[in-house]
């Protein structure tokens, strides 16, 4: 995601703190519920069952409340809302309702048996993205004025992939419980094919910026890290279609294709941590760029929470059991940095109210 929580609040404009931070709302703050969902299946698959049922009243709470500003602010600014979703480094966060959705969905199903809800959730999710991601596609490719490469494109585009893919997990939870499972399992493996092709296209050009484009440290922000996320999930999402092939035998023939390609996924996003790392060290340590809160450190642990989960479901899908000591060992990263950046998204919170 790009920009603080205030990035499209008009400058010059003035009013209630209250008022002012509902007009400049990020649009990518679902990724609260996004990280928080996530960190909860997490803490559930490595036996920590009481935190992950905090997390989920936390996250039933935070999609309530985030839900409603963004609607209080579709209502009383449309203007800015558009202009959010038609600008290049915003308007993909927009995508983050959609992934959230679906996160919270399969968080009911995983910790409470929701189906349901996992069911509304999805069919919600579904929509959310039909409409958001060709509304997207197409105010990029007809906008008149469009910014360079190394500006107009970042990590927040990946959101692109990590709602398609969550289509995929959420509909695999939910399709065992449903009169056709066979037709949502069909659409959830066009999505996780779907978010496969578009993980590899803007990889690509987000390679291409950063190895061909000079890039200042204050540029190299939290949301690179769905460089990675976006495989973690789209290795979940593989792993959970290979686990759904007794309710649809036709997974089953093609078991050795999702078990090649999602094995390739997870080693790529297995790949990405160490590079991510070192350039950490290098924006925080040797740039000196301070480490302070910002809307856009949920992207940073949403991949944390969804790479352990991934791998968790990785090691159940293809029997690789020596995969199962990794989960435990990402967790506390996740559960940690999740701490820290609900601490800080209720200190900002508290300045805006008080």
């Amino acid at each position: 995601m790009s920009g603080a929580a205030t990035a499209s609040a008009e400058p010059g404009r003035s009013g209630p703190p209250l008022a002012a931070a509902v007009r400049g709302f990020f649009p990518g703050y679902f990724a609260v519920v996004m990280a928080t969902g996530i960190v909860s299946q997490a803490a559930h698959f490595c036996g920590h069952d009481r935190v992950a049922s905090v997390l989920l009243w936390i996250n039933l709470a935070a999609y309530g409340v985030i839900w409603t500003i963004t609607l209080v602010r579709l209502v009383l600014h449309p203007g800015v809302v558009r202009s959010d979703l038609m600008h290049h480094a915003r308007g993909a966060t927009f995508l983050s309702v959609v992934a959230a959705t679906s996160v919270l969905g399969s968080q009911l199903v995983i910790l409470s048996s929701a189906q349901s809800a996992g069911f509304a959730l999805w069919l919600l999710a579904v929509s959310l993205w039909v409409v958001l991601i060709y509304v997207f596609f197409a105010a990029m490719t007809i906008a008149e004025t469009k910014p360079p490469l190394e500006t107009g494109i970042n990590g927040a585009w990946l959101l692109t992939v990590v709602s398609t893919e969550s289509l995929c997990v959420l509909g695999t939870l939910v399709a065992s419980a449903r009169p056709r499972p066979e037709i949502i399992l069909f659409f959830s493996l066009l999505a996780y094919l779907v978010g496969a092709m578009l993980y590899v296209l803007l990889m690509a050009l987000i390679l291409y910026r950063w190895l061909f484009f000079s890039l200042a440290a204050d540029t190299m922000t939290p949301p690179y890290w769905i460089n990675m996320g976006a495989l973690a999930i789209t290795t979940l999402a593989g792993s959970r279609l290979l686990l759904s092939g007794e309710t649809w035998p036709f997974l089953r023939h093609i078991a050795v294709f999702l078990e090649g390609f999602t094995l390739f996924f997870w080693a790529t996003a297995t790949w990405w941590i160490p590079l991510l790392l070192l350039l950490g060290f290098w924006r925080h340590v040797l740039q000196r760029v301070p480490i302070a809160y910002d809307a856009q450190y949920w992207s940073l642990v949403f991949p944390l929470g969804m790479y352990a989960v991934a791998t968790f479901m990785l090691e159940r899908a293809t029997g690789l059991t020596f995969l199962a000591v990794i989960p435990p060992f990402v967790l506390y990263p996740a559960l940690l940095a999740w701490l820290l950046t609900f601490a800080g998204t209720l200190r900002a919170a508290a300045r805006t109210l008080f």
